[in-house]
């Protein structure tokens, strides 16, 4: 088989990735797990034959000086990859990620809807963060065509290597490919603060450079998304503010305060039906207890007050993200604690909702002759209305203040109006004031040449009588 017939093959299996080792027969990622074809085994030769003659000039002078090289490939009608071709032992290896022509939505990819409040943002930092392979690059696509398809704004993304291909809608759109098209991240977001966009997509943080130009275009304006390889929100605000040392630290906990509108922290967790992955996510959205938080360098206590805000701010952790999988059917019990960051703060949730889920080895499902345990579910109900109406309550409070500020700031522009009124008419009466001086100083100037002229006619009458 050649390259293409693999990467055909891939795309017919519903895999995510091919990989190539000498040695070894392809082997294709399905719903996370690596399984090798029924072929033989690819020798040295094979690989090298299948992967040089897909690279261009600059990508085999880049695999020769640097043993690894980034690329896109597309095979019409079917699909693109991303690929990397590396060598090992020293021979070639490679893999690639497939990455469908059709771009799926936040709703087709079942994610949750407080993701659309990032598109709508006017500027600040979005990222996407989570390990190699747990859906960053397809929620960023989801997001950019989200915007592509409502808001009417230039938006610029920088990739390496392009994935998914963008087409102009409502909002005009440019993709630059590192190595291609730029240099590097940090030269090509240089360049876009003379390309006049109003989003920017940037495929990874890499470098101090590139995050500190990141903050920058954040900080003047820009609505900017990108992504990084850290676990958890507060994983990110940390290994931000470790690529800079000294005073630059400071000087950065200041801009990302500034500038962070939110933390979406993902990994890709298998159905219980055995259907493909679904996504579990922590969300951290930048309200004003977070950014205290992140300003104090408190960042052990971000997950406490993601927690306590779900229902106001729809913020979540990842147990929580596990929890509501689990809880609608979506995901085993054991996938759950297989996948949680903490499995015993996991297990304690469980059990305050399924007090017995452990005893039954993970069923949440009620026995159905046991009368009491629906007495628990109509405990947990009524609590959870409790809950609910404090929240109404307190959001008409809120209203009631917002309300009261509103009068408030009818009554002073009112009085701003009124004094307005009043100067308007002093200065009408100080105009009017100033005709009238005008016009009796004119009458009194004309009354005294007048007698002036008098005079002078009289002294004359005098001088000639004499």
């Amino acid at each position: 088989m050649n390259l293409e017939q693999l990467l055909k093959f891939v795309t017919d299996k519903g895999a995510s990735d091919l990989h190539l080792k000498p040695m070894r027969p392809p082997m294709l990622r399905i719903h996370g797990r690596l399984i090798p074809i029924e072929a033989e085994p690819l020798k040295p030769e094979k690989i090298k034959e299948m992967l040089l003659p897909i690279l261009t000039p600059q990508q085999k002078a880049r695999l020769e000086e640097t043993l690894a090289v980034d690329l896109g490939y597309g095979v019409r009608g079917l699909a693109r990859f991303r690929g990397n071709i590396y060598m090992q032992r020293g021979t070639l290896a490679a893999a690639f990620r497939r990455i469908p022509y059709d771009i799926l939505s936040l709703d087709e990819l079942e994610l949750p809807e407080v993701l659309y409040e990032f598109c709508d943002l006017p500027m600040g930092l979005v990222l996407v963060t989570g390990p190699t392979g747990s859906g960053k690059s397809t929620t960023l696509a989801a997001l950019v065509k989200r915007i592509t398809s409502r808001r009417p704004v230039h938006l610029l993304t920088i990739e390496d290597p392009i994935e998914f291909l963008f087409a102009d809608d409502v909002a005009s759109i440019a993709q630059r490919e590192v190595g291609t098209d730029t240099v590097s991240f940090a030269e090509a977001l240089r360049n876009a603060m003379r390309q006049d966009p109003d989003v920017i997509m940037v495929g990874e943080m890499r470098d101090p450079e590139t995050v500190s130009t990141v903050l920058t275009a954040a900080e003047t304006g820009h609505l900017v998304f990108s992504t990084l390889h850290t676990n958890s929100a507060a994983q990110t605000i940390d290994r931000i503010l470790d690529t800079f040392a000294g005073d630059g630290q400071k000087q950065a906990r200041v801009q990302l305060v500034q500038v962070l509108k939110g933390v979406v922290s993902m990994q890709l967790v298998e159905r219980k039906d055995g259907q493909g992955l679904v996504a579990a996510m922590e969300i951290m959205r930048a309200t004003p207890r977070i950014c205290e938080l992140i300003d104090r360098g408190e960042s052990a206590k971000l997950m406490e007050e993601m927690e306590s805000s779900v229902a106001f701010f729809r913020m979540q952790s990842m147990n929580q993200s596990l929890l509501a999988l689990l809880v609608h059917g979506t995901i085993t019990y054991a996938e759950a604690m297989r996948n949680s960051p903490d499995p015993e703060d996991l297990s304690l949730k469980l059990r305050k909702m399924f007090p017995a889920i452990e005893e039954r080895g993970g069923d949440m499902s009620p026995t159905t002759a046991d009368f009491s345990q629906i007495m628990e579910l109509q405990q947990y109900r009524k609590l959870y209305e409790e809950q609910e109406e404090k929240f109404k309550i307190r959001l008409a409070d809120k209203d009631s203040e917002i309300s009261k500020l509103d009068h408030s700031v009818v009554d002073r522009d009112n009085d701003i109006q009124q004094l307005k009124e009043q100067v308007e008419e002093m200065e009408r009466q100080s105009e009017k004031l100033s005709n009238e001086y005008s016009r009796l100083r004119k009458e009194a100037q004309e009354k005294i040449d007048k007698l002036s002229e008098r005079i002078k006619e009289l002294n004359q009458r005098l001088m000639n009588s004499r």
